[in-house]
């Protein structure tokens, strides 16, 4: 039998994946990796020139991404068939002795499409799943900031959120990740704004890749919702900074 092998990327940066990551890509025969229909898809691009010659790949095309609700009824069931389907395509290609690599920016364990797929086919295939750094932390990095001092309490919270939960979150956390903005970001602007953190947010735009840009949201346009992008507020420390050696 052969197995499922989950990559983490990490945020972006190919130099930033890990060196256990990086040889399971190149050794891969098999590779699947989500996308949008019609679009190369992020996780493909960060292994653009990685992948052995004759690898085979397997694109899994998101049947919808923002033409419904993320939480309406509707929605949810296409996104659940979609990964039954899918599962059990890999589990097909497993049978027959085929080890797949399917890759997954970030960690797949922090918010990633492939946790889906890890609980379906977990009890079924060898799954092993190679961590890699989350794209928070390639952006905080970016920044050029310390993200948390001290004993300062780091909340990672969704855009998609209703506002005043995200306020109730935003007003009691010391430092703030705060991923899938995109068309929220106007949702998350108001909130930040409401909760009195707004001039300390920032906006990084596709951390660690090609065109990165970081901005303060304030100074953001109302109709600039960038994709790949996520907001934070740095901590600024619950105990005094120590200072270096004299």
């Amino acid at each position: 039998m052969g197995r499922i092998i989950c990559t983490g990327l990490g945020p972006g940066d190919p130099d930033l994946i890990s060196i256990r990551s990086d040889r399971a890509i190149r050794q891969a025969s098999h590779v699947a990796y989500f996308r949008k229909a019609g679009r190369q898809g992020q996780a493909r691009r960060i292994v653009d020139g990685m992948l052995a010659a004759g690898v085979r790949e397997h694109a899994m095309e998101y049947p919808v991404t923002t033409e419904l609700p993320f939480d309406s009824p509707d929605y949810i069931h296409c996104l659940a068939q979609f990964y039954d389907d899918w599962a059990d395509r890999l589990k097909a290609l497993v049978a027959t002795g085929a080890e797949v690599v399917v890759l997954c920016e970030g960690d797949p364990f922090l918010y990633g499409s492939f946790m889906h797929l890890y609980l379906r086919l977990k009890d079924h295939v060898p799954v092993e799943v190679i961590p890699g750094i989350p794209g928070m932390v390639g952006c905080w990095n970016a920044s050029g900031v310390p993200m948390t001092w001290g004993d300062d309490v780091l909340t990672v919270l969704m855009g998609t959120l209703p506002e005043a939960e995200l306020v109730r979150h935003m007003q009691g956390a010391d430092a703030l990740a705060i991923m899938k903005t995109g068309r929220n970001l106007p949702r998350v602007r108001r909130a930040l704004e409401v909760a009195g953190r707004l001039d300390q947010a920032w906006l990084v735009e596709r951390g660690t890749m090609p065109g990165q840009r970081i901005v303060k949201l304030a100074e953001v346009e109302a109709e600039d919702c960038p994709y790949f992008a996520i907001v934070l507020v740095h901590g600024h420390g619950r105990r005094p900074v120590m200072g270096g050696e004299e």
